[in-house]
């Protein structure tokens, strides 16, 4: 019945990811068990059911059961969300500062010591950002995203009809898409730089310089909003692997965050000051192309071009992460 899946659902999603499924078909087979008793070989109907689950008790309740503890850190309803959106993040973290570390130390390894004196005190500073921050978020969705409503804390009210449904596979989120995007825009965010975002000049096999894409004189007026950015992205990600399906908020959130993404991203790059605007003559400097020769047309043409072809990827990208979350709702709607 619809009613016990519901309420497996329930009490499911309170849980650690690990555990769902085993415990699912334990709890499906108990509520079996009871209704058979209840209605001695005679037809089970609504009012069995909905007796039965009110033995059980609330899902919050029986959730914190099969846990064997509260987990209140941030809220039984968030609360294992919270710490796979923590795993992601510092696992990114840790990721990009090593990778930034390979880097600088690849490219210089004369002062590897201090790279090395960088990367630990990276760690030590950024990871309890993180968790800040994080846990931030989470208060903030919990205060202010109405998650008490499917939380059900009002245990002694809690009746079977206050079940939330269970969700449209077809409108459900897997799990993969947000934890890859967490994991891209937390990289991106550490390595988005024009020490490293640039071509890199290498002169007898050894690295010489970077001619970077972006303007060195003003990088660092541009880096709060681009933080910014990336910050909701991350939110929004979160916002999805904690819901693991497509809701209208979740929906007109994304459409919110990728119509501001785009219209900073569009006054930043079409500005005359965001891009390097001596690449050309740095290059040739460099000694990566010659003035007047056919590299230098080509890497030129691209180079002019470069800004309105990535500008169309992003809106192509932005438009169709918007869209396919109102496709999916509508597709739901009409199936059901």
């Amino acid at each position: 019945m619809e009613m016990i899946s519901r309420y497996i659902y329930a009490v499911t999603q309170r849980l650690p990811l690990s555990q769902r499924d085993d415990i699912a078909e334990e709890l499906r087979s108990l509520i079996e068990d009871m209704l058979d008793e209840r209605v001695q070989g005679g037809r089970i109907t609504d009012k069995d059911v909905e007796a039965v689950l009110l033995d059980l008790g609330s899902p919050k309740l029986l959730a914190q059961k099969y846990r064997g503890s509260k987990g209140y850190l941030i809220g039984s309803a968030l609360f294992y969300p919270y710490v796979a959106v923590l795993k992601v993040v510092l696992i990114s973290i840790v990721v990009a500062t090593s990778v930034v570390f390979a880097v600088q130390s690849i490219l210089n390894p004369v002062t590897i010591l201090g790279h090395f004196v960088n990367y630990i005190v990276s760690w030590v500073t950024l990871v309890p950002q993180a968790f800040g921050w994080v846990t931030l978020v989470f208060v903030c969705i919990e205060y202010f995203g109405g998650m008490q409503a499917w939380d059900l804390s009002k245990d002694h009210t809690w009746k079977p009809v206050d079940l939330p449904p269970v969700p449209n596979p077809k409108r459900q989120i897997k799990r993969c898409e947000p934890v890859a995007g967490i994991v891209f825009y937390v990289l991106l965010m550490f390595t988005f730089s024009s020490d490293y975002f640039g071509v890199f000049v290498f002169e007898e096999g050894e690295f010489s310089t970077v001619v970077p894409f972006l303007n060195e004189g003003t990088f660092s007026t541009y880096l709060p909003f681009i933080i910014l950015l990336l910050g909701m992205a991350i939110v929004k990600e979160s916002l999805k692997l904690i819901l693991r399906k497509w809701t209208p908020k979740l929906t007109l959130y994304s459409a919110l965050i990728n119509v501001l993404s785009l219209i900073v991203v569009i006054v930043m790059m079409t500005g005359p000051a965001f891009w390097n605007p001596d690449f050309m003559q740095e290059l040739i400097h460099a000694g990566v192309v010659s003035e007047g020769s056919e590299a230098y047309e080509t890497v030129s043409n691209i180079w002019h071009t470069s800004t309105l072809l990535i500008l169309i990827l992003l809106i192509v990208g932005l438009i169709w992460d918007t869209v396919n979350g109102f496709i999916k709702i509508r597709k739901t709607r009409r199936d059901d």
